[in-house]
């Protein structure tokens, strides 16, 4: 939609999102993916906690996805897939399609991330500390956990399988957060989507609490492969990946008539 010289403002590309969502609720065209860098920005999902806002005053967008407050800007791709989901609507399915996207993506690129217990997004995880004692009251009990997109769950295997490492309760350093993912499902088609961090000045993730976690960090691919790291040099791999994963997902079903 629009990258390099060609940064897009957030709420252009809320709208773009609101009439392709309606054309695919319609079923008048197929699946889409929005792929852009917006100017800067910081967005707000309903879970945003007031102390975690830019402590400056800067203004922020109140948006209508689930998770909280984040940063959008020149040097981080971000995705806005529009995708209708099979039923029964399953979004954690959903969030872990994008996930599974984006770490393929980063393997691709050099960097090894992964999810981790209790939180969505893609993780670079920190250093093990060597006879590190685990604090068992930060350690995540699956049957209460609440994923930072706003959606309280109940027991879900999925959730503490092997495609998860174990949350930090002191045994690593900080983890890294490389991509962050906030959703909204209406009428069973998909809005807003990814962030994945390339190239950004980082600086502007100091004013906020990101995501609304405090224990852990953010990361850049630029920043983990020690040189420079353009949207130019992941789109292309981003997009197949996504293609990759979402060719695997069921086809909904189309209302008769």
């Amino acid at each position: 939609m629009g990258m390099g010289e060609r940064t897009v403002p957030y709420q252009e590309a809320w709208a773009e999102q609101q009439r392709l969502h309606a054309l695919r609720v319609a079923d008048e065209i197929p699946d889409t993916v929005l792929l852009l860098e917006h100017d800067p920005v910081y967005t707000m999902g309903k879970r945003t906690n007031p102390e975690d806002l830019p402590l400056d005053g800067t203004p922020v967008v109140e948006v209508n996805r689930g998770g909280e407050i984040t940063w959008h800007g020149p040097g981080q791709l971000v995705g806005y897939p529009i995708v209708k989901l099979p039923d029964p609507i399953d979004v954690v399915a959903y969030v872990r399609r994008l996930e599974e996207a984006l770490i393929r993506a980063c393997t691709e690129f050099g960097v090894q991330t992964t999810r981790i217990e209790g939180r969505s997004g893609v993780w670079k995880l920190g250093a093990e500390i060597p006879g590190a004692v685990v604090d068992p009251s930060q350690v995540v009990e699956i049957g209460k956990l609440t994923l930072r997109m706003g959606l309280p769950l109940g027991i879900d295997p999925r959730l503490a399988g092997p495609e998860y490492a174990p949350s930090n309760a002191g045994q690593r350093g900080d983890d890294r957060k490389l991509a962050a993912i906030g959703v909204r499902v209406a009428r069973g088609v998909t809005m807003h989507g990814f962030a994945l961090n390339c190239d950004p000045d980082m600086t502007y993730f100091d004013k906020i609490v990101p995501c609304g976690i405090r224990d852990a960090g953010v990361a850049s691919l630029s920043g983990e492969l020690a040189r420079p790291f353009p949207v130019g040099a992941a789109v292309d791999v981003v997009e197949r990946k996504l293609a990759e994963v979402f060719a695997e997902l069921p086809e909904p079903a189309v209302a008769a008539g």
